[in-house]
């Protein structure tokens, strides 16, 4: 467990910060901005189980509860460059998190009536808040690819690096961030669909293309 007994250290004021793995970096580096956009991400679905007033079920909740907690490890996954000898035991994405997540898709979305157009972000407080978290999710997941550009994906040998921050970005973490993102879509649909369950609209509103709406 983490053990924090003071919030502020004075080391990050002059624009650098360390990695998981002790090693520094710029706060301005693709590295960071990955992992920071990942907080930022994680704090979006906690405003949408903040503003939940009994609309998502019991079940939806210990699902986002739980994949909070996954995005702490994807946030320590990418923020610990992929090296040969790591000095501390880094947290690791694994191929079981992202298959929960299809299977999560499948789960909440199979019920759920097929689309016949795209949804506009929108309806109920809780639906629109998700719809915020799937962008902030893909958001990150850019950020997570731009430091791939500038890192790679492979394994450095850890005594080339010394304390440079380099080494790869582990694409299992980019992966779970795609996923996810699917996910919060489908959980959008059914924030939005939980008064209307059948084949109504519910709160979802769909998009009408130009030339088949009433434009004043």
């Amino acid at each position: 467990m983490v053990t924090l007994s003071r919030i502020y250290t004075r080391t990050g004021d002059h624009g650098s910060t360390r990695l998981a793995d002790g090693s520094t970096t710029t706060k301005t580096g693709p590295r960071v901005e990955a992992y920071g956009s990942v907080d930022a991400a994680n704090t979006t679905i906690g405003l949408a189980l903040a503003l939940d007033d009994q609309i998502l079920p019991e079940r939806v909740h210990r699902v986002l509860r739980l994949i909070q907690n996954e995005l702490f490890d994807v946030g320590s996954d990418l923020a610990s460059p992929l090296v040969s000898r790591p000095r501390f035991e880094p947290v690791r994405m694994e191929q079981r998190s992202i298959d929960r997540l299809e299977a999560w898709c499948d789960e909440f979305g199979g019920p759920l009536p097929t689309l016949h157009s795209f949804i506009l972000p929108g309806g109920n407080p809780v639906g629109a808040q998700l719809h915020v978290a799937r962008t902030a999710v893909r958001s990150a997941e850019r950020a997570a690819w731009r430091a791939v550009e500038a890192y790679g994906t492979e394994v450095v040998d850890s005594v080339e690096t010394d304390d440079s921050g380099q080494g790869g970005v582990d694409e299992l973490a980019i992966t779970y961030l795609n996923r996810l993102s699917d996910l919060l879509f489908i959980l959008a649909r059914v924030a939005n669909r939980a008064d209307d369950p059948g084949e109504g609209n519910g709160d979802e509103v769909l998009w009408i293309p130009a030339g088949h709406r009433d434009e004043e």
